[in-house]
């Protein structure tokens, strides 16, 4: 299918330049998505991300549709996302879902729906996956070599973009976190006339004690003057 489009090193570098131009998660990835309809010239795209335990969630999806490839693969627990996090191959490729006996509920689901074949592209490094961009279209036997030459140069190109996204927004919580705890040790001082460094254990010991994340309990607090529900009533 690339073969028509022409994609040319210049291509690349106005990806490179637009995705530089991204900041968010998800910005950054609708933009992979579009570029990757524009050079590959596919039916449908999206991209899953990892999360705690190579858990996988859905970031973006040109189609509704995708939505619910998705959903069949994440309550299968198997498909070729969960298989490049698992086990790190660069691509997988679903020449025809109707043929397909690797993931056989999920295959068989995204026939039933109408997409015949599939390229899923791992974005990182084996041992290191931040995830995958998955492409689909409705013949069979859509995806060529060039194709995925092509999809993997993207998806390296994707991966330094959205390593840099996740990294800032990971600084944007963590300082909206420190914000936050910085107000609950404040209301915690000025109420009960205790020190900061006391404030702090009186928030450390509430958040241990009741399994709350310590983020969790300074929201609580500096929003609603109250911790979360405990066994032991509230700190405040």
């Amino acid at each position: 299918m690339s073969d028509e489009v022409g994609v040319t090193a210049g291509a690349f570098a106005r990806l490179a330049q637009e995705l530089h131009g991204e900041h968010g998660v998800t910005e950054t990835v609708e933009a992979v998505v579009r570029f990757a309809l524009q050079v590959i010239g596919c039916e449908s795209a999206g991209v899953l991300l990892t999360g705690s335990n190579r858990s996988l969630w859905t970031v973006t999806v040109t189609d509704p549709m995708i939505e619910l490839v998705d959903q069949l693969q994440l309550a299968s627990g198997t498909g070729p996302a969960f298989s490049i996090v698992a086990k790190g191959h660069d691509s997988l490729v679903v020449a025809d879902s109707l043929a397909e006996k690797r993931w056989a509920a999920w295959s068989t689901g995204i026939a039933e729906l109408g997409l015949r074949s599939a390229l899923v592209v791992g974005l990182g490094r084996p041992g290191a996956m931040l995830g995958v961009l998955q492409l689909f279209d409705l013949g069979p036997y859509a995806f060529g070599p060039e194709d995925q030459r092509i999809a993997s140069v993207l998806a390296r190109h994707a991966s330094i973009a959205v390593a840099s996204a996740l990294r800032e927004a990971s600084l944007w919580r963590e300082a909206a976190d420190r914000k936050q705890l910085g107000q609950a040790q404040g209301i915690l001082m000025e109420r009960f006339g205790i020190d900061a460094p006391r404030a702090a254990e009186i928030l450390r010991l509430y958040s241990d004690e009741n399994h709350v994340q310590l983020r969790d309990v300074a929201h609580q607090l500096s929003r609603r003057r109250r911790t979360p529900e405990s066994r032991g009533g509230t700190v405040a």
